[in-house]
């Protein structure tokens, strides 16, 4: 769940925490600060009194600072922080009642405290299942630890893991390849966790900002953008998720090569058992493309070779795999996930989602307890868009989770294409076109060709002028907006056509332009503004009042703005394309049938915060 909509939902006694954290970033001067200024200007300095948009903005403007008070409680050896955390960032996991969360943390200690004590028998043994070469890796990684914890103790100070120390030992399991599991256990080897009560560990979560928690409800909720942060600070280069899709390509061999170089066990496991393993065990993205997947002795080339192949073959993306390195290659891959993360498009229509949810559930028997135990969601969770959609599941993330069988399966009973990548072929037969082009509304704008391909949509160039125009009228029509065609036509001439009109009844109207752009930020104020006041012109000759001209683009360049702000003749307002579209999802959640047009009098350059705070009343 997005921070903003979590903000919403909590009371300020429940939000205090995190704001104070915000608050004390925002006095120590950070790197941002003139941008934070900025924002804070246009509303309230005190951060209390400020909207959850707002808010939210000022925290992406701070979350790298905010990611080093995190770091900071990790010198607290027994905080259990790497343990809750990575409870906390598991896809599913950002919305949890309390006595869920208390089982999931017993169970992470109860598993943690057996998988210690088969490890420390094993590295005691001399007859240990383990490879040679990594049980080497792990007595140099814990006696380092040891070393680290005690040396304090013999100076007669209280025990614990400096700052100094933490990144030295960072860097070695960097070095020696560990996992995240492995790291912990031989962590817990040397200082066991203890059980803590779980009001004592909601409290210090939600101290050091990292989650909210309402009581009311019993409810603890994480932000998706609090979630990135962790998972940084943990080396959780992308979401499991994504993790779990490029695993799904790879061949068996090369999977159980991975697991025994993390000496995971994987007798009497299946192919997708044996993906569950990895990605339970934090295994580094980076090094899992170096390394772990290729045979000892694999040269540079071949090991390029195989990551563009996962890239290409696997993960069917049409463009080429950028970079000249490894490194580079791999971290264009990690780039692009992240991307695709930040991306809010759902990539098929909600309607289209909750269809396919429903239609999941009637043909697999399976397919419920699959989700809730794969997400570890409780029993009574609701598997529908809505809810799925605020733990940031997407339609794509729910199909990858699906065994091939149950693909095949599927797709015959619905008698769906059943050739080429089985994932594709189900969401492609579930998209609505229409909403999917909305979603894609900043896109068109932008005339992103390429970014529309990879989102399912196939388009000429020369029909995306049109097709921004189209999907602009429908969104002022779902706006409740009459959109007046006729009236349109009637006012057009050979020379000066106009756009859209939307009828306000009374002979007042509102004039749409619309204009797509490949660079950022449009910037030819003088040819729109006047052609602009020869359709003010022709409504004025036909008896009508033009209340209002709107601009409606991609993106407007700050000098474009300027020169808006000293035109009078033709009240022209200007609204991107990106606002246009959070405004009608914000107006679809509001109890208004018809959106107040007198929101979009008042600015120069349309505000959607000020319109999405005030339809919210």
């Amino acid at each position: 769940m997005k921070l903003e909509k979590i903000l919403d939902n909590v009371n300020s006694l429940e939000k205090n925490s995190f704001l104070k954290i915000v608050d004390n970033i925002k006095s120590c001067n950070p790197k941002n600060s003139k941008e934070i200024d900025k924002i804070l200007s246009e509303s309230s300095n005190n951060l209390k009194s400020v909207d959850s948009i707002n808010i939210a903005k000022v925290f992406d403007l701070v979350k790298d600072e905010f990611a080093e008070t995190v770091k900071a409680e990790f010198v607290n050896t027994t905080s259990q922080l790497d343990i809750l955390i990575d409870i906390i960032i598991k896809d599913g996991n950002n919305i949890l009642k309390q006595d869920w969360f208390a089982r999931l943390y017993e169970k992470e200690l109860a598993k943690i405290k057996k998988k210690t004590k088969e490890l420390k028998t094993q590295l005691e043994s001399d007859k240990s299942e383990i490879d040679e070469l990594r049980k080497r890796d792990y007595l140099i990684y814990k006696a380092c630890v040891e070393t680290a914890y005690n040396n304090d103790y013999e100076n007669n100070r209280d025990s614990k893991i400096t700052d100094d120390e933490l990144s030295i030992l960072l860097t070695l399991t960097n070095q020696l390849e560990l996992s995240q599991e492995e790291v912990k256990l031989i962590n817990y080897l040397i200082i066991p966790p203890e059980k803590s009560d779980i009001d004592t560990v909601t409290t210090f979560l939600k101290n050091i900002g990292v989650i909210f928690y309402s009581k009311k409800n019993n409810l603890i909720y994480v932000a998706d953008e609090v979630v990135r942060v962790l998972r940084k600070i943990r080396k959780k280069e992308i979401a499991d998720k994504y993790f779990r899709r490029v695993l799904k390509t790879l061949k068996e061999s090369q999977i159980n090569l991975i697991c025994r170089k993390h000496n995971i066990d994987v007798k009497d496991l299946d192919y997708e058992s044996k993906i569950k393993q990895i990605i339970k065990e934090g295994i580094s993205f980076s090094n899992l493309f170096k390394s772990s997947i290729h045979k000892d002795g694999t040269n540079l080339t071949d090991r390029k070779k195989a990551v563009n192949d996962i890239w290409s073959k696997g993960l069917k993306i049409n463009t080429n795999l950028k970079g000249v390195t490894l490194e580079e290659k791999i971290e264009n891959i990690i780039t692009y996930f992240n991307e695709i993360e930040l991306d809010e498009k759902v990539g098929i229509s909600v309607e289209g989602y909750e269809k396919l949810l429903l239609e999941l559930n009637e043909e697999l028997k399976s397919f419920r307890k699959l989700v809730l135990n794969e997400f570890e969601m409780p029993e009574e969770t609701i598997l529908n868009s809505s809810t799925l959609l605020d733990f940031n599941i997407k339609p794509r993330d729910v199909l990858d989770i699906l065994p091939t069988e149950d693909l095949k399966t599927f797709i015959a009973a619905k008698e769906l294409k059943s050739r080429g990548d089985l994932v594709l072929n189900i969401l492609d037969a579930y998209k609505d076109a229409e909403n999917l082009l909305i979603e894609n509304y900043v896109e068109i704008g932008f005339r992103n060709l390429n970014l529309l391909k990879e989102n399912g949509i196939t388009i000429k160039e020369s029909e995306l002028g049109l097709k921004f125009e189209c999907l602009t009228q429908k969104i002022f029509e779902q706006l409740g907006f009459n959109v007046d065609d006729s009236l349109r036509k009637k006012l057009n001439t050979a020379k000066n056509k106009i756009d859209l009109v939307l009828n306000l009844g009374n002979n007042d109207i509102i004039i749409v332009e619309c204009k797509t752009v490949k660079e950022s930020g449009y910037n030819k104020f003088s040819s729109v503004s006047r052609q602009i006041k020869s359709y003010v012109d022709l409504a004025k000759k036909e008896g009508l009042n033009v209340v209002k001209s709107l601009l409606v683009a991609p993106d407007f360049s700050d000098e474009f703005v300027n020169d808006c702000d000293l035109e009078f003749e033709i009240n022209l307002s200007l609204i991107t394309a990106g606002s246009l579209v959070n405004i009608l999802d914000g107006f679809r959640e509001s109890k208004h049938k018809q959106f107040p047009y007198q929101l979009l009098m008042k600015d120069v350059l349309i505000k959607e915060e000020r319109i999405l705070k005030a339809i919210k009343k």
